[in-house]
């Protein structure tokens, strides 16, 4: 008892520590406000000093992703993410790479359903340089059917090697796909191969057209920079690319989820070693910063059912009971459409997918029953704003934090009011919320069903796959 007692003590030490420090480094100068600026073409620019290195990350963010596709072209944002790498009068197929490369830096882009962004990490020397290829390809991109009947053919593959050939992510596309009934998120970002298999040059053309303007980006400058010399920098690079008619972010036509009326289940068959099971619930993503609480009791839910050793699913369905080989929790607060609250586990040899699914609802309903504890509770605090805290160790992590609140209808400045807003979530919210989310008439579940292996032959991904 003394040993255990003396654990526990010194437990809850350690979070004290860990949460004194917290609040430590939200309140130095290390981490310095951003500087914002607007060009009169409508881009906006942030500029986050940070003086540990002579480097820089320099990323550029369009509002526009798969949540923004109709029907016929699914896929198209990630498809103009490839063709974006073809190249300029000025700067022709493949020099953007190589620059950045001789350089010394590194340069990549990405997708998601509610924006596509592009980056580089590179000496601070080399930022105006950075800043002149990007800014380029903003409006000069050259778009021609030789190259883009190329890069949909390494899309397609993209597709097969991440999607198709991947029992787990076959399973994730098709219960979104259910989950979702009208909403945007039902198509995967990377597109339906019908779609890809019928993509043709003017669909990416148009796309380009529509989105790609200064007044539908954000460019973020995170590392040992002077935010005054970076405006101007960007006002000679960007400055003189003209702005286009668009609506913005929170002006575009509401895409609001029909109430969900009932339990969805789906099966999926799958080339796999096991089973493996996803329970999804509908719940909701930050509106108002300030008066939202919902989304933060979700998000410290997650940390108490998942994320560190001690967790609730792991401890219970793993360690203990031993129905699960592995299980897990995935919610994002942020986004420009509502969320799902993803429960998922593998089985452990000899027990079923349906045990699975009793021991996950058990473990939901003894927080609806029982709660939270105190230390449990300080305890997730702690482990969950440590986790916000200490992306300020990265610049490319800064650069992320700042350019997806932009991105998806938030601000730069609410980053203070939503760890306090984590730290003010109390237990009997995180209790609310589990009773009022984590019901059957919201509840999606999905079943990979486990199909013999079937020997392939070795393939190897496309040399235009870049992430």
């Amino acid at each position: 008892m003394k040993s255990d007692y003396r654990i526990t003590f010194l437990h809850s030490c350690s979070i004290c520590v860990l949460l004194l420090i917290i609040n430590l480094l939200i309140s130095t100068s290390a981490f310095a406000d951003p500087h914002e600026y607007l060009l009169d073409n409508g881009l906006k620019l942030i500029v986050k000093q940070d003086h540990r290195s002579p480097v820089v990350v320099t990323q550029i963010w369009y509002k526009a992703g798969s949540i923004d596709e109709i029907n016929g072209v699914t896929g198209v944002a990630h498809v103009l993410e490839h063709m974006m790498f073809k190249g300029t009068k000025k700067v022709p197929n493949a020099e953007f790479s190589k620059k950045i490369s001789a350089a010394g830096g590194r340069e990549n882009a990405f997708t998601s359903y509610d924006y596509t962004a592009y980056y580089q990490q590179l000496h601070k020397n080399h930022l105006q340089m950075a800043m002149e290829l990007e800014s380029d390809r903003m409006r000069n991109l050259v778009l021609t059917k030789e190259e883009f009947e190329k890069e949909i053919k390494v899309v397609m593959e993209e597709r097969r090697l991440r999607t198709d050939d991947q029992a787990r992510s076959l399973l994730y596309e098709r219960m979104m796909a259910v989950a979702y009934q009208s909403h945007p998120y039902k198509n995967p970002i990377i597109g339906w191969m019908n779609d890809l298999e019928n993509m043709i040059v003017e669909d990416a053309q148009e796309w380009y057209d529509r989105w790609y303007a200064p007044n539908n980006a954000t460019l973020v400058v995170v590392g040992d920079v002077d935010a005054d010399e970076v405006f101007r920098l960007a006002q000679k690079s960007y400055g003189s690319i003209q702005s286009r008619p668009l609506l913005a972010i929170n002006a575009r036509k509401p895409q609001i989820e029909p109430t969900q009326l009932g339990t969805k289940r789906i099966t999926v068959k799958a080339s796999a070693e096991l089973p493996y099971l996803i329970m999804g619930f509908h719940v909701p993503t930050i509106r108002n910063v300030n008066e939202d609480w919902e989304p933060y009791a979700l998000e410290i839910l997650e940390g108490v059912l998942d994320g560190h050793a001690s967790a609730r699913l792991n401890k219970s369905l793993v360690r203990e009971s031993q129905i699960a080989n592995s299980a897990s929790a995935g919610y994002g607060a942020i986004a420009r459409g509502s969320s799902i609250f993803f429960l998922s586990a593998v089985p452990s040899a000899g027990k079923t997918v349906t045990e699975l699914e009793t021991a996950l609802r058990s473990e939901i309903e003894k927080i609806i029953k029982g709660g939270v504890t105190e230390e449990e509770l300080t305890r997730v605090k702690a482990q969950v704003i440590a986790g916000h805290v200490y992306q300020q160790d990265s610049i490319f992590s800064q650069a992320m934090q700042l350019g997806r609140l932009e991105s998806t209808g938030l601000s730069y400045r609410d980053t203070d009011t939503i760890l306090e807003k984590l730290k003010a979530v109390t237990a009997e919210q995180i209790r609310d919320v589990t009773k009022k989310y984590f019901i059957d008439d919201g509840l999606t579940v999905a079943v990979l069903d486990p199909q013999p292996l079937e020997p392939k032959a070795s393939s190897r991904a496309p040399s235009g796959l870049r992430h």
